[in-house]
């Protein structure tokens, strides 16, 4: 590599990959550790601002003086923005430029941050998870390009699974900060976290900035018009799934209309798409059967993975533990998913890619099938067998298909680039808050339903039901039943889980000894 004054030339195999990647140039060690580590630190970061919210989300309601259910718009809002965010992202870090697109992100992060200083309240937090979304989806990518810098050519592709691996990290590192710390003076520590963060990565990416990147002019007019619908039809539809099970989907009408009204701003933008010669999705490349099998595949694999997030803390917390009783658990998560994410990268091949799909997806199958015996005697040692399983699953998963779908999209061409982004970015977001929804629904309906069976077995001629009525015991005879029909109902779910993660392991392998067959017919 040569440099000329401020202007830099690179070997061929050192120019950026995409216009508006990094180039990726030699590197002496001491560089390419710092790289390791600038990445280490924006990958974890790049989530754990918003898994503190959501994993202290009951408490925090309070704090903003509302009902949990509206509390459930702030992953929402997260969730619909990130899924979103990438719409404009890739093509501006081409116009404008990496280092300007992410200081731009995380400075408006840090002042989003403030706002709870200066106006508290519910308008406030929704700001800062709306703009943690859109950060979160520039950090992740961030954490790539890092990791990049510290592989050489042929290596490159473990800076996807890597790279997408740490950020799996934020929430069971958020179990395991104490809830003191945050909610000091009205959750004032949260949000100090949270500014903490962004401006902690933005101190970092300045100290030890990525090499330059090609920069070319992106955006036309219509972008922005398909922006402005798509965006706030996953603000409804996001909104939707987080309400749905708290407010039940067929009492509450107006998740109808939201839906309702999601539908034409979806499809004005599916048209509009499909007629424009540089569209910003490419639609006709979604609606073949190759990526319809990636997104449903991927989608399947992150309703599975709402068995952690949901459904095992969902029963501990049934059982009366608080989120400080968890802290073991968590700490074997967290060292479970950095050891999916070696194994994933020890065993990365384009030829092993499905076959570790396979394996994740059974591991999940295994884990949410030990939990499914559960009482409401069940402590956390009881579970870190299958949630170890499970976290290795995740990060053994969701670099591979990261992958997989990365090697569709080079095939394609780097104009195709934002459409994967989009794509991969849903299924894995709106997929896991979906999930939630999903277990969530179905372990209210099956708990009822347990609790119906259960009280059918308390007849008045039983002489424990008589004695502890008689001891104005009904209140926490009541109490007990419920506890028991949700433990049963979370062991419903947990079956579920295991049901679907194996669909997930046998849809894969069919698709491998297809396109294997085929190939043979082929020669």
């Amino acid at each position: 590599m040569t440099v000329i004054g401020d202007d830099y030339a690179f070997r061929p195999e050192e120019r950026p990959t995409f216009v508006g990647s990094p180039a990726a140039p030699a590197h002496p060690l001491g560089r390419r550790l710092g790289y390791a580590a600038v990445a280490v630190l924006v990958g974890v970061a790049a989530t754990l601002g918003n898994a503190l919210v959501n994993v202290n989300l009951a408490s925090l309601s309070g704090a903003l003086g509302v009902y949990i259910d509206q509390a459930s718009w702030l992953p929402a809002l997260y969730v619909a923005f990130n899924a979103g965010a990438n719409l404009m992202l890739v093509k501006a870090r081409v116009q404008f430029g990496i280092p300007a697109v992410t200081g731009t992100l995380l400075v408006a992060y840090a002042l989003a941050g403030l706002l709870q200083f200066v106006i508290p309240g519910f308008a406030a937090a929704a700001i800062i998870r709306a703009v943690s979304g859109m950060t979160a989806a520039g950090l992740t990518t961030m954490t790539i390009y890092n990791l990049l810098q510290v592989f050489p050519g042929r290596l490159r592709p473990l800076a996807l699974v890597i790279g997408i691996g740490l950020t799996q990290l934020g929430t069971p590192l958020a179990r395991l900060v104490p809830v003191e710390m945050m909610a000091l003076h009205q959750w004032q520590g949260l949000h100090l976290m949270e500014i903490g963060i962004a401006l902690a990565v933005l101190a970092a990416i300045t100290a030890l900035p990525l090499p330059p990147s090609d920069r070319a002019p992106a955006f036309q007019p219509l972008d922005f018009a398909v922006i402005g619908l798509m965006l706030p039809c996953l603000v409804l539809v996001c909104g939707v799934l987080g309400q749905g099970r708290l407010l039940w989907w067929v009492d509450t009408p107006w998740l109808g209309w939201a839906l309702a009204a999601a539908v034409p701003l979806f499809t004005l933008a599916w048209l509009i798409e499909r007629r424009r010669n540089r569209p910003l999705i490419r639609v006709h490349w979604l609606t073949t059967l190759d990526m319809a099998r990636f997104a449903a595949a991927a989608l399947l694999m992150r309703v599975s993975l709402a068995e952690q997030t949901y459904g095992a803390v969902g029963l501990l917390t049934a059982g009366g533990l608080i989120n400080d009783q968890l802290h073991p658990l968590f700490a074997i998560v967290v060292l479970a998913m950095l050891g999916g994410t070696l194994t994933a990268a020890l065993t990365l091949s384009e030829r092993r890619l499905p076959y570790q799909i396979i394996a994740a997806s059974l591991l999940i199958a295994a884990g949410a099938w030990l939990d499914s015996d559960a009482t409401s005697l069940v402590r956390p040692p009881q579970l870190y067998l299958s949630q170890a399983l499970i976290a290795f699953g995740t990060t053994l998963f969701i670099g591979p298909a990261l992958v997989l779908g990365f090697l569709r999209m080079v095939a394609k061409g780097p104009d195709y680039l934002v459409t994967f982004m989009v794509l991969f970015s849903i299924t894995q977001n709106v997929g896991g808050l979906a999930g939630s929804a999903l277990l969530g629904s179905l372990q209210v309906a099956s708990s009822h339903w347990h609790a119906q069976t259960l009280s059918e077995h308390l007849v008045a001629s039983d002489p424990q039901v008589v004695a502890r009525l008689a001891m104005g015991g009904g209140g926490a005879l009541g109490q007990a039943l419920g506890r028991e029909a949700a433990v049963l109902a979370f062991n419903d779910v947990f079956l579920f889980v295991a049901g679907l993660a194996l669909l997930n392991a046998l849809y894969v392998g069919y698709l491998v000894l297809f396109n294997t067959l085929r190939r043979r017919r082929g020669s």
